[in-house]
């Protein structure tokens, strides 16, 4: 299925597999046009080739979430190409090797897992934040996690956990500063059965994509400022 001509512009990070690669596909398949990036050019092509396995359009852009001039090439081809741009679903993320409790998780750890998991998103809110503010209903979809509730914390995997947390105090600033122009909510896509989330977990890959596809595709553009989970708001 080609993407239609109209079809809303959808930028999609760490789009190479998992959640990532199956809302690209569920994106695609609904006719949006699909921008998949990933760091790794090898894994982002190959996404593509899966996809066009499928009958399914998307392409395919380099992105380094935590690298700035990467960043700012992706911006620069997004103007160059569309001129504007509908959604942006910052899903990249990381559980770091040096993952432990708080009292004994290296800081250089949490470093790296909240330049990842919650300054990328934010720096790309930045500077694409012009673009979106072009379309008729632009939106930013955090990928978030229930580990980065407050209200239900049960600890353990800190840096994880605290970048999650931070992510969702970015996604209340923005919702705030971008009322009236963009959306801006976060996700929780639950315990997926992915390589980050094992083979354990209760959900299929399909499950974890339906609430970030919905907010992308379906979801009213008031809904904002939320943090959501199976397509219904949950508390922070």
């Amino acid at each position: 299925m080609a993407a239609a001509a109209n079809g809303p512009i959808v930028v999609v990070t760490g789009g190479n597999r998992g959640i990532g690669f199956e809302i690209s596909r569920q994106l695609a398949a609904r006719g949006a046009r699909v921008v998949l990036t990933a760091r790794k050019t090898t894994a982002g092509e190959a996404a593509i080739e899966k996809l066009t396995k499928e009958k399914l359009a998307a392409e395919f852009h380099a992105l380094d979430v935590t690298d700035g001039k990467s960043i700012a090439e992706l911006r620069d081809f997004l103007k160059d190409r569309f001129e504007h741009l509908d959604v942006l679903i910052n899903n990249a993320g990381i559980i770091a090797k040096g993952e432990n409790d708080a009292l004994k998780v290296d800081l250089a750890t949490v470093r790296a897992t909240l330049e990842t998991n919650t300054l990328g998103p934010l720096h790309l809110a930045q500077e694409l934040a012009p673009l979106l503010k072009r379309s008729k209903s632009g939106r930013i979809i955090n990928m978030s996690s229930g580990m980065g509730e407050l209200s239900d914390n049960s600890g353990g995997h800190a840096a994880y956990r605290l970048s999650k947390t931070a992510l969702n105090g970015v996604t209340a600033t923005l919702a705030a500063e971008l009322r009236g122009t963009v959306a801006v909510n976060s996700v929780c896509p639950g315990w997926v059965r992915t390589d980050m989330g094992g083979p354990h977990a209760n959900l299929d890959v399909a499950d974890g994509a339906d609430t970030a596809v919905w907010l992308a595709m379906d979801a009213p553009q008031k809904l904002t400022a939320k943090f959501v989970r199976e397509r219904k708001v949950i508390p922070w």
